[in-house]
Parts: structure tokens; C-alpha cells; sequence
């Protein structure tokens, strides 16, 4: 008997890669800072969940750092993402074609990362087309690692907790969605690969 039904993704670092301690340092440097602020911290997250603009959010960085530019903010936003290698596009294709799994993307993006990777990934609606659900957290206004969104995938899909796998990059999602009945793979991205799941994890399939 098949033991997961319902295969849920993230995006950044499991799908398309990304550079975090690389994009954080260049964003420390241009604001001569050492950590961000307080401030900074709470409206990125609110960004994430749609709770203001990218309009709203680019102000509020141009009114406390009026010497930097608004395309210097948005390159220093958007220089976390990297290349979407294709192999993974292919990977995804495939289980599509499959129909075997019901397949959710669960990804904590705003605005203009998702404008940004529609810009640069030439193939994005393609992949976009693969899963039978797309949730970004600024869309969803939840965000992982909260229990709220792992409750929000299940009920509003009507899941069972312990027949999906979650994939993920960060400990803290993967943490919660354990606590809460998920099947998890914390993927290591600097040696693991999303297209080997299956031999992974092959112990659930």
C-alpha cells in the first residue's frame, strides 16, 4: 500500500538555488550593518506574507537609508537567486506526468522574488504548470516555519498529515511540519539533490 499520497515542495534551494549567506552579507555591507535590524526583521516579514506592498516595502528601506537607491535595494533583494538547474525542471515533469502523487509547492516568496525568477527562469510557468497547487506565503499570508501553514495545506486540500512528504531546506519548517504528523526530508543542498527523493527517502515509497 502506497504510503504517501501527497508530495509538498519548497522552492528556493530545492527547486532553483540560492545564495542566503551571500545575498545577507551584500545587504549587511551596503547598509553598514552588522546584523539587521529589529525593524528590518518584521517588515521583510511582512513583505513575505502580503501584509504590505513592494511598494510599501521598498519605502520603508528608502526612508531609513536615503543615500542607497531604489535599484541598489532591489538588486541587494533579489541577489539571493541563483540558476534553476533543468534536471530538477525535468525531475518534476516526469512525477507530473506520473499522476501517482498529488504535488504542492509550498514556498515562503514575495512579489519580487517570484517577478525576478519570471524574469530570469525562462521555463518557470512550465514548472509552475507541474504542480496541481502553488502556494507563496505572500499570496497565502502564511508563512513556514508557523503551524498555521501546515495546517491551512492540509485542510484546505483535505490531507491526512501522515501520507505527505514535506521537503525542505531550513531545519525549522521541516521541524514544525514533524511535529505535526508530516512524513519530512530536511535537504541538505550543498550534497543532496531534490531528483534523488526516491532513492532517499525510498524507505516511504
Amino acid at each position: 500500500m502506497q504510503k504517501i499520497k501527497t508530495l509538498i515542495f519548497d522552492f528556493g534551494d530545492v527547486f532553483i538555488n540560492l545564495d542566503k549567506p551571500g545575498a545577507m552579507q551584500y545587504a549587511l555591507d551596503l547598509f553598514n550593518l552588522k546584523t539587521f535590524d529589529a525593524d528590518m526583521i518584521e517588515t521583510n516579514i511582512l513583505y513575505e506574507v502580503g501584509k504590505i506592498s513592494t511598494s510599501e516595502f521598498i519605502q520603508f528601506y528608502k526612508s531609513k537609508f536615503p543615500e542607497i537607491s531604489e535599484t541598489k535595494l532591489i538588486y541587494a533583494w533579489n541577489c539571493i537567486i541563483k540558476d534553476f538547474p533543468e534536471h530538477r525542471l525535468d525531475f518534476i515533469k516526469e512525477l507530473a506526468l506520473q499522476k501517482k502523487y498529488k504535488l504542492i509547492l509550498l514556498s515562503n516568496t514575495n512579489d519580487m522574488h517570484i517577478d525576478y525568477v519570471k524574469e530570469t527562469v525562462p521555463f518557470f510557468e512550465e514548472f509552475k504548470q507541474c504542480f496541481d497547487v502553488f502556494y507563496l506565503s505572500q499570496q497565502i499570508h502564511f508563512r513556514k516555519p508557523n503551524t498555521d501553514i501546515f495546517e491551512f495545506v492540509l485542510t484546505a486540500n483535505n490531507l491526512i498529515a501522515n501520507e505527505c512528504l514535506f521537503i525542505d531546506d531550513t531545519k525549522d519548517n521541516t521541524d514544525t511540519a514533524d511535529k505535526m504528523g508530516y512524513h519530512t526530508w530536511n535537504i541538505d543542498e550543498t550534497k543532496e539533490d531534490i531528483v534523488t527523493l526516491f532513492k532517499t527517502k525510498k524507505e516511504l515509497f
